[in-house]
């Protein structure tokens, strides 16, 4: 669980919540007009962007800002010293029954394809194609969020002129005029706070997920490069280490 995004959203709209409470009652910032012509609309704006499947595969996406399953870089390093000094010793061969119980797919196909003799440069063409790709679907879902923040406030101004023209078509009923001024300003409010409160902060969230992601994915390639070239597990060590800030590095021994 990713706390600073709980705590960003907490934080962020109990304050607006708050400001609210302190000088009128809630209800009144209730409308379910304006919410089905915000939320509706970017939905449906959406839709007509993009294809449905990557529109339903948001849901994948925002929960990504929330839970982060990536291995620590430490980890990760041991791990391919443990690989380093087991084929230094024993060859390649015996990381095979290694494979099995590696849960990272990336991981363990790359180890696959240095067991199965492949070149260096053929395995690193593989991986890089790998990354590229990846980067790509991460693109896509920072680029999705954005959209949804860009067509939330333009979904606000829709509804404020609705509402404006309602109230402008019942002035001679006073009655009317409140309901029809609420729409008018509430979906301003609600475009306003999706777009900054959720969508863009969301949207930067990914994107730094995703280069987090893809540093990792560099140094599991270079680990694998390395084994397959059958370099020095101390060198090894040395090149994984320099993707990290020198206070987090691993101490070579």
């Amino acid at each position: 669980m990713d706390l600073g995004t709980v705590i960003g959203i907490v934080l962020s709209f109990g304050l607006v919540l708050a400001a609210i409470l302190v000088g009128s009652p809630l209800a009144i910032f209730i409308s379910v007009p304006s919410v089905l012509i915000v939320i509706g609309g970017t939905i449906g704006a959406s839709l007509v962007n993009y294809p449905a499947g990557h529109i339903v595969g948001v849901i994948g996406i925002i929960k990504k800002t929330f839970f982060s399953s990536l291995e620590s870089p430490s980890d990760i390093i041991a791990k391919f010293m443990d690989f380093a000094n087991r084929a230094r010793r024993e060859g390649i061969l015996s990381l095979e029954p290694a494979l099995k119980s590696i849960e990272d797919d990336f991981l363990r196909k790359g180890l696959q394809l240095t067991v199965d003799g492949l070149e260096p440069q053929v395995i690193q063409d593989i991986l890089e194609t790998e990354i590229q790709y990846l980067e790509n679907r991460h693109e896509t879902g920072a680029e999705i969020l954005k959209v949804f923040a860009d067509f939330a406030p333009a979904m606000g101004m829709i509804g404020t002129v609705i509402g404006l023209v309602q109230m402008l078509q019942t002035m001679s009923d006073p009655s009317s005029i409140g309901p029809a001024m609420a729409v008018a300003l509430l979906t301003t409010l609600y475009g306003a706070i999706l777009a900054n409160l959720v969508f863009t902060p969301m949207s930067g969230k990914l994107k730094i997920r995703s280069k987090e992601e893809v540093l990792l994915r560099e140094m599991v390639m270079e680990g694998i490069i390395s084994i397959s070239k059958g370099e020095n597990p101390k060198i090894i060590e040395e090149k994984l280490n320099s993707f990290l800030p020198p206070k987090i590095r691993r101490v070579v021994d």
